[in-house]
This record gives C-alpha cells, sequence and structure tokens, in this order.
C-alpha cells in the first residue's frame, strides 16, 4: 500500500519488448539463453516468454503481454538468476530446468519423459510441455503467482500471492486461496508479525458475507467476458464485460485483488497539504507538503465529504463507538501521528462511529459515503485553501485499467468509472465492512464487537476490581506500577497492572494506549484493554503461565534448548517494536524480570510502550526527562546523558543473553583467579570478554563460561555464537552495536530446525 492518493480509472502504458529472436517452441536437447535474449511467442502474438529483467543484471523466466511487458506469471521470482550464462534447458529426458550462471538449479519441472517433448506458449498465455502424444506433464497455468489469466483455474492446490512491491517481483505477503472451510480467503501472511484473514471480514457469518462452505470442489475461474465466478458462490464482473482483449485479475502488493485491461487512463489527485512523492510516477503516492505539529492548538481539521480512506488495523487506531465528534477530534489530536479522522452517525441504529488515522491509504470519493474525512493540517494552511478537494484532473501513468467488478451475492459494493467518452469517474474499491448487519445478526454486545473490530476493550474500575478480588494477588510490580493475577467475565485469565498515579489526561493516556493495544506480535505481551477512571490507569494484559525469565533463571529450570529459544524470540520482538511498527518504540528497561515465558516457554516482551513512544522518522532522541531502566541492564548512553536510540535495548537484551548463559547477574561481581592464582572481582562484562579472548587458545575455557547447571548439556558452537553476538551488543560504544533486526540475522544462522 502506499501514501495517500485517490485513484480513478488506470491506464495501460505500453513499451516495445526488447529486440529478440522469436521461436515457436524449443524440443528436447534445447535452450534459451539469457544474453541472446530468445523468446517464445504465442501463436497469436499476444503474449512472450523468456528472461525479463528485475533488477541490475538480475533476470526471472517470465511471461508478459508482448505489447505492454506486463508480466503474468515467474518462474523464479524469489531468486533472480545472473545476466550471463544462465539458460533455461529443455533435457532430453523431459526436464525442463533452469540454471544461473555458475551452473546451479534454481528452479525446476521435474518432469520425466522417454518420447520427444515440447515447450510452447499458447494463445491463452499458458506455457505448456507436453509430448508426442499431447499428454501435458506441466503448464504455467498450474503455478500461477500473482495473476489469474483467463479460463485459468484457481483450485484448492493453488493460490495467488502478491509481489513484495510495485517494482519487486519477489513474494509479498498477500494470499488469495480456498480456505479449509472452502471459502476463497484474502489473507496478510508476515512472519515478522501476526497474520490474518482480512476479506470477507473474519467476524461476519459466512452465510452473511454470500458464501456458501457445503460445496468443496474449491475451483474458480475468469472467463474470456470478464465474469468471475467461484464455488464458494462468490461472483464479480468487471466494469468492461465483454470480449476484450489482454484482460487479467491480479492480487497486487496492497493487498487488493484488481481487474486490468488495456484501454482507458485514471485520474488522480493528493488531498490538501499533500503533494506527489514522485512528478514522474503516481505509484509513490503522496507526501505531506506541511508539518504537523504535535502541539494541539496549532493543528485544526478540514472536513472532506464522502471521502474515506482505506481501512485495516495497522493505519487505525481502532474504531470507538458512541464518541462524540468533539472526544473524537481531541483523540486526533493527542496523537502526533494522528492524520486525520472519520467521524459519522449511524441513526437507524443511533449510535456514532469513530475511526482515527495514523496513515491515509487508497482514498476515494463517492457521494454514496454516509461519513467525513476531517484531514488533520496546521491552521493556517486551512484558512489558505479555496477548495478542499481539487477536480480529478491530473493525468497518472500506470500498468493497467482497474476494472473493479460487482458481486452478486456479497453484501459490498464496487465503485468504477468508464472515463472514456466525458464520463465522469467516481471510485472504484470493494465496501467490505458490514459492521452494523455483522452486530445485529450476531447478537453481541457493544464492547464485544469492540473487541472483534480492534483487539483490546475499554474495562470499568469496578469490572477489573472485581476480576482481581480487590487487587489480593500480587505477581509482580515495578517502578511503573503492580501487577495483579485476575479472572475476566468471559473466564480468560489476565494480568492486570494497576499504573501509578495517573499523570495524563484520558485523552493522552487513550492515544498511548491504542498504539500500544494494535500492535501484535508472537513475543510481545498481548494487551486485552484499558481502564481510564478519574486518578485510576490500568493496562490488562494476557497471563504468561510460567511467569518470567527471572524467576525461571532463578529457579534452575531452563535447559539450554529453551534457553537459545528466549533469545531469539527475545531478539524478534525486540527487532519488530524497533523497526517493524508504525511507531517507534523504545522499551527502556529490558531484564529478565520483562520477559515473560507462556505454556511452551515462548518468551513475550512485556512493559513496553507507554510513554516510550517516538516520532519513527527520528533516529536520536535525547528529551527523557528521567534515567530510565534497571542497574545493570542500562547502557552508557543514560550515564553520560548521549542521545537516546533504539540502541540503549540493544545493549540491555545483550547483557540479559550473557546473564542466561553464565547463570550470573550483572550488578553483582564475578569471582575469578587469576593468573597468579589469587582471587579478584571483575563485572560480567569484562570477565566474560576476557575468557572469550583466551577461547581461541584454549576452548576448555568456555565450560568456566557457562552456567554450571548446563556443563555437558548445551550446544558449544551454540553457546560461542550467543556469547560472541552479546559482547557486540554492550560494546560502550552504541554505534559499534548491531540493530535488533541484525541480531535476529545473527542468530537464526544459528537457529537448528527444532528450535
Amino acid at each position: 500500500m502506499g501514501s495517500p492518493i485517490f485513484f480513478l480509472l488506470l491506464s495501460l502504458a505500453f513499451s516495445s519488448p526488447l529486440s529478440s529472436s522469436a521461436l515457436i517452441a524449443i524440443s528436447n536437447g534445447t535452450s534459451i539463453s539469457v544474453e541472446k535474449p530468445d523468446i517464445l511467442i504465442s501463436p497469436n502474438g499476444d503474449f512472450s516468454a523468456g528472461f525479463y529483467s528485475v533488477g541490475d543484471n538480475a533476470y526471472c523466466f517470465a511471461i508478459w503481454f508482448s505489447n505492454s511487458r506486463t508480466v503474468v506469471w515467474m518462474a523464479n521470482r524469489d531468486q533472480p538468476v545472473n545476466g550471463k550464462h544462465s539458460k533455461l534447458s529443455l533435457l532430453k529426458n523431459g526436464n525442463l530446468i533452469l540454471t544461473d550462471a555458475n551452473k546451479l538449479n534454481v528452479w525446476t519441472t521435474n518432469t520425466v519423459s522417454l518420447s520427444f517433448v515440447q515447450l510452447s506458449l499458447y494463445n491463452t498465455g499458458n506455457l505448456v510441455l507436453c509430448n508426442v502424444d499431447g499428454v501435458i506433464l506441466w503448464q504455467s497455468f498450474d503455478f500461477p503467482t500473482d495473476t489469474l489469466l483467463p479460463q485459468q483455474l484457481l483450485t484448492r492446490n493453488t493460490k495467488l500471492v502478491s509481489s513484495r512491491s510495485q517494482s519487486n517481483y519477489s513474494t509479498g505477503f498477500y494470499e488469495f486461496f480456498f480456505d479449509n472451510k472452502n471459502i476463497l480467503r484474502l489473507f496478510y501472511n508476515d512472519s515478522g508479525i501476526s497474520s490474518t484473514d482480512y476479506w470477507p471480514n473474519p467476524w461476519l457469518p459466512i452465510s452473511d458475507a454470500g458464501r456458501i462452505s457445503y460445496n468443496n470442489s474449491k475451483t474458480a475461474v475468469l472467463n474470456s467476458l470478464g465474469n468471475f465466478s467461484s464455488s464458494d458462490d462468490l461472483t464479480f464482473v468487471s466494469a468492461d464485460y465483454g470480449a476484450v482483449l489482454h484482460r487479467r485479475l491480479t492480487l497486487d502488493y496492497d493487498g487488493n485483488i484488481r481487474f486490468y485491461v488495456i484501454g482507458s487512463g485514471r485520474k488522480c489527485s493528493c488531498p490538501p497539504g499533500y503533494k506527489m512523492k514522485n512528478r514522474i510516477d503516481w505509484a509513490d503516492g503522496c507526501e505531506l507538503e506541511v508539518d504537523l505539529s504535535c502541539k494541539q492548538t496549532e493543528s485544526g481539521f478540514l472536513m472532506l465529504s464522502h471521502v474515506d480512506f482505506y481501512s485495516y488495523y495497522g493505519n487505525d487506531f481502532g474504531m470507538f463507538f458512541n464518541y462524540t465528534f468533539d472526544q473524537c477530534r481531541d483523540l486526533c489530536l493527542a496523537a502526533c501521528d494522528c492524520k486525520a479522522f472519520e467521524y459519522s452517525f449511524n441513526e437507524y441504529y443511533g449510535y456514532s462511529k469513530c475511526s482515527p488515522k495514523t496513515r491515509l491509504l487508497n482514498g476515494y470519493r463517492t457521494p454514496n459515503l454516509h461519513g467525513d474525512i476531517y484531514l488533520k493540517l496546521p491552521k493556517s494552511k486551512i484558512l489558505s485553501l479555496p477548495n478542499p478537494l481539487e477536480e480529478f484532473n491530473l493525468n497518472c501513468p500506470g500498468d493497467g485499467t482497474i476494472q473493479s467488478g460487482r458481486n452478486r451475492t456479497q453484501k459490498f459494493m464496487l465503485w468504477f468509472a468508464c472515463g472514456v467518452g466525458g464520463l465522469e469517474i467516481i471510485s472504484f474499491f470493494l465496501v467490505w465492512c458490514l459492521f452494523i448487519k455483522t452486530e445485529k445478526s450476531l447478537g453481541v454486545d457493544k464492547q464485544a464487537y469492540d473487541r472483534a473490530a480492534i483487539g483490546f476493550r475499554k474495562f470499568t474500575y469496578t469490572e477489573l476490581k472485581k476480576a482481581t478480588k480487590s487487587f489480593s494477588e500480587e505477581i509482580g510490580r515495578g517502578a511503573g506500577g503492580i501487577v495483579y493475577k485476575g479472572v475476566l467475565s468471559d473466564n480468560r485469565v489476565a494480568a492486570i497492572k494497576l499504573l501509578k498515579e495517573a499523570s495524563q489526561g484520558e485523552g493522552e493516556f487513550l492515544a498511548e494506549v491504542t498504539i500500544v493495544g494494535r500492535i501484535n506480535h508472537m513475543n510481545l505481551i498481548e494487551m486485552w484493554g484499558y481502564c481510564a477512571e478519574g486518578k485510576y490507569r490500568l493496562l490488562v494484559y494476557e497471563y504468561m503461565e510460567h511467569g518470567s525469565l527471572a524467576d525461571n533463571l532463578s529457579a534452575n529450570v531452563l535447559d539450554w534448548e529453551k534457553r537459545f529459544k528466549i533469545v531469539v524470540g527475545t531478539a524478534k520482538g525486540l527487532a519488530y517494536l524497533h523497526e517493524d511498527c508504525l511507531d517507534w518504540i523504545l522499551h527502556c528497561d529490558i531484564k529478565p524480570q520483562n520477559i515473560l515465558l507462556d505454556s511452551t516457554y515462548q518468551p513475550k516482551v512485556a512493559d513496553f510502550g507507554l510513554s516510550k513512544l517516538q516520532n519513527r522518522g527520528v533516529l536520536k532522541n535525547s528529551s527523557f526527562s528521567n534515567i530510565r531502566g534497571t542497574r545493570g541492564y542500562m547502557a552508557p548512553e543514560w550515564v553520560f546523558n548521549l542521545p537516546i536510540t533504539s540502541k540503549v535495548d540493544v545493549y540491555s537484551y545483550g547483557i540479559v543473553v550473557l546473564e542466561m548463559v553464565t547463570g550470573k547477574g550483572p550488578s553483582g561481581s564475578v569471582h575469578a583467579i587469576d593468573d597468579g592464582g589469587e582471587a579478584e572481582h571483575k563485572r560480567l562484562v569484562t570477565w566474560v570478554r576476557e575468557k572469550m579472548k583466551k577461547v581461541a587458545t584454549n576452548t576448555s575455557l568456555l565450560e568456566q563460561i557457562i552456567d554450571p547447571m548446563l556443563v555437558g548439556k548445551y550446544d558449544i558452537f551454540e553457546m560461542e555464537a550467543l556469547v560472541q553476538v552479546a559482547l557486540q551488543c554492550v560494546e560502550e560504544d552504541k554505534d559499534e552495536r548491531p540493530t535488533m533486526s541484525q541480531v535476529v540475522e545473527m542468530l537464526l544462522r544459528q537457529e537448528k530446525p527444532s528450535h
């Protein structure tokens, strides 16, 4: 997805194919070279297949439309080959194989035939390998990438997977496939964060989504006229229904499925206060041309009527019901990263909806929208704007025409326009919310719906007091407050943290807690809700069965495999906080007490976020009013009043790893024997570093470093690697420390599959 652009109809940009030798087919014992380059041409000339440039001296074997070079299939999208000496060869045994310059096998069909075989490109865009009897041994239609062509089946064994970006053809994060309930579904799949279904709405009953699940044939097809139909009763047609050339259905890198066809133009515009990132290519989106101040008195809102931006849980704070307009506005004003808010009132059901947005993606406008967007801008900018939304009069280059379809059975709407011949374009997206009908059909109450929609809810103080039996069972405490065990009304066991007396107003607290609440990663503690009443501020988290890492280390219950798993998982969680969140989050107090373990000893970093949220674009920050952290785990920057960056967490993490390896605490001294046989005391880091300097000549010194309870029960290579990584993390100079993502990469090179 990109920055805010108001999208309308798209056009294809044509380019001439590269000069090459055209082939009708290749047979046993022949090959296609990357250097000539030879290409296969379909009999009607519509499609070409050959080596396609995807980067500097990098090529993939692909199929594309001959006149536009728009790719519809790739063999080796994740492993491009060299621009010299790479070949696609049809071997004498009937196997089709792609080799790199070093003769490494990159891709193969794994086919075998004792008779004559031939590879040819059909008029449909299907690359087919068949024998002399016409039996198909392999075909590209059975292995789609991100595109479905007319007459190409989507089945139980195939799926569409988006590209990484508009210019990066490698495997992306979005998938379109039949799930185990026979339903065609869109899925966001990213190993770094919690993956999720996002269409149809996961909390919407299948019948209400207009689908059927009893047909287990699991087939879908796009016909030549532009009609898409599926065995789960999903049906929609393209806006240009009829016989046209070069239609395709593609799962784009932003997670939207679109029809494309050669023909029309598109028009785009940036919203007020924004400008094109790239004056040559609209696909790069828009960016702010003004500075948004965090001072509430300097910002105001510009109403854009009948306008909406794409909503998903990563760019919305959440969905808040029954907020007044002023409460919704103040919520956005209090959050520095809030760019706009949507506010609407449903007269039939009698409640309002407030949706603050941290990012503006895929904007569109239509008179049928019953809600408005309030765009956050400096007050001075608002006063100087004569027209909130200029006409859509900018021509935008593109690689295809978005031809949105209409689903006969789905209760969503598709906005499209025909823009050629003077018709005004309206918009094009699927409107797939149906949240009002969902709430009614499921019979859920307001707070239950809030949980489904935004993942956490607001509790009353009375509820949490009852859940904790008047805060009777303390399970932990720290500088920020005390944690109690509780049982919620839905019988979930929770950890409930009672924060110290509130220093924030409710609006500011809520703005911060919603940011933390929408963060979801398997190695970060999950927040279920919060309470803000009067002087009380409470946070509700999932309960961890095995308590803290500190408790487990002191009880000597962690074997080497568990420790290594905890080291890797903790690194992944911190890397996500530092680099993958929309907000830059520093933990500032990494220590064993703040690493919790679930029932399988999976680590989850806890006590992060509040008062540590930073602007994602700011690399340095020295505005912390107080030193944060715990003695022994604190980076030197705190002591010497140096700029605070994510490297303070890296330092603390390194100390934790050394503690897990050695079984010794960081702040206490380590008893050692010097070369003269006399006892001396050293800090943990110094002691380990001196031992490691001598390991090269005496590997037995590793046994002196390891926790005594693990002697003879650990992997010596993993142990040495962990110590080396930890020592890099605790370098005095922060610039010498790796980032947490680099730490993860180093650890994964050591991790065994069983881990």
